[in-house]
């Protein structure tokens, strides 16, 4: 599967305060922590209309960078403000403000004590606490109002710490107060360090950033093997490899699908046909159809087809995903359902970076998916030029 992106730290469940399901929604209510429940508590950033990033870079003694802060900049920018734009169909206009000088820690990387799923504790000596006062006192004397921004990104010297093929430390605080500086606080921080290989190695910073708005890891941090999970059809479990979107369940909660471009069906005896564009394409219309099937469990259907964040789609179709509010990030909080199980896939040339066995995870016309238990059923009766699949949604 390749490497894992980089982690999030989880805001305690003490500090949260827990969000009220939305009303006559079909979505589940967000739990504690990163959640793919609705809506998303007070504290994390905007994701519609313009978002401000404060970015600003870091070296250490021993590890002084080797290029300029517009040479690191440009690794991530205009591209990942290109990618949430076409994301989020121009509803989410993400602006980048860099600080352009290095900020110099006072220590070198080692002293730190950073390392993969390393968190932030308010009253360590060391660690992400230590980097953040010193970031904090570094920009205050910026002339910066930090009340201005959304999110914080610190992009670190390249070559501070371990390749990112060896380890990944990025990471994000997001969804709580860091830092105190005499012009505001910061808040929902992402650090990126190394740099990925790829073709779209900026989408590390997309991952991050996700954190940021809220969303949790969908990649598996547990001990045990991992199951199949999302694959690549979510930047939030593999943002190595070739560039990929979000999924519609995602875009929802961000905020980036209009409200009749959801449709929540409804429990009980019934059936309905639906005709689903793909989330890749940019023109309104049903992109997602949602159905409770628990207190904290929904079904997510939509479809998936070749498109500019999409590129790599080899089977298109409906794609047919779980998803569980009550699960923690990074221990399975959304789960694809494959229409081909135990196959290898459908790529030409498999890439290492992409889950070979979920590339085909797409229903097409022809294709059912039966819930027994949620009594339910979705037939995918056809697939038309324009990309958009006819579905019938039975609940019984």
């Amino acid at each position: 599967m390749g490497s894992t992106p980089g982690t999030a730290s989880v805001l305690p469940a003490h500090l949260l305060r827990a969000a009220a399901a939305v009303e006559g929604s079909c979505a589940p209510a967000e739990h504690e922590g990163l959640s793919v429940g609705m809506p998303t508590s007070p504290g994390y950033s905007a994701t519609t209309g313009v978002v401000t990033a404060l970015t600003v870079f870091i070296d250490f003694p021993g590890s002084e960078a080797r290029g300029t802060t517009e040479e690191r900049f440009a690794e991530f920018f205009p591209a990942t403000s290109e990618y949430f734009a076409t994301s989020s169909y121009g509803r989410l206009d993400y602006r980048a403000e860099p600080v352009h000088r290095w900020l110099r820690m006072s220590q070198p990387f080692e002293a730190y004590g950073i390392d993969r799923g390393a968190g932030w504790h308010p009253d360590d000596p060391q660690g992400y606490n230590r980097l953040l006062r010193e970031i904090a006192a570094a920009l205050d004397g910026e002339g910066l109002d930090l009340s201005a921004y959304d999110l914080v990104n610190v992009l670190a010297t390249a070559n501070a710490g371990p390749p990112a093929t060896e380890k990944v430390l990025s990471v994000s605080f997001p969804g709580r107060p860091l830092a105190q500086t005499s012009s505001g606080t910061l808040s929902n921080v992402s650090f990126i360090w190394s740099r990925q290989p790829g073709e779209s190695p900026y989408r590390v910073l997309v991952h991050e950033n996700g954190h940021a708005f809220g969303l949790p890891d969908l990649y598996w941090t547990g001990q045990d093997s991992a199951p199949l999970l999302a694959g690549h059809w979510d930047v939030m479990e593999q943002d190595w490899g070739p560039t990929n979107d979000f999924l519609a369940w995602h875009k929802w909660k961000l905020g980036w699908l209009l409200p009749h471009e959801v449709v929540c069906v409804p429990g009980g005896a019934g059936v309905s046909d639906h005709l689903l564009r793909p989330v890749s394409d940019p023109a309104t219309g049903l992109k997602l159809l949602a159905l409770r099937t628990g207190d904290s469990e929904a079904i997510a259907v939509e479809v998936r087809a070749r498109g500019e964040l999409d590129r790599v789609v080899c089977r298109p179709g409906v794609l047919i995903s779980r998803v569980d509010a009550a699960v923690p990030t990074g221990q399975g909080p959304v789960r694809v359902e494959d229409a081909t199980p135990g196959s290898p896939g459908c790529q030409a040339l498999p890439d290492p970076q992409v889950t070979a066995e979920l590339t085909d995870a797409p229903f097409v016309p022809g294709e059912t998916f039966t819930d027994e238990d949620a009594r339910l059923r979705v037939e995918v009766l056809a697939a038309h030029p324009d990309g958009s699949h006819q579905v019938r949604v039975t609940r019984w």
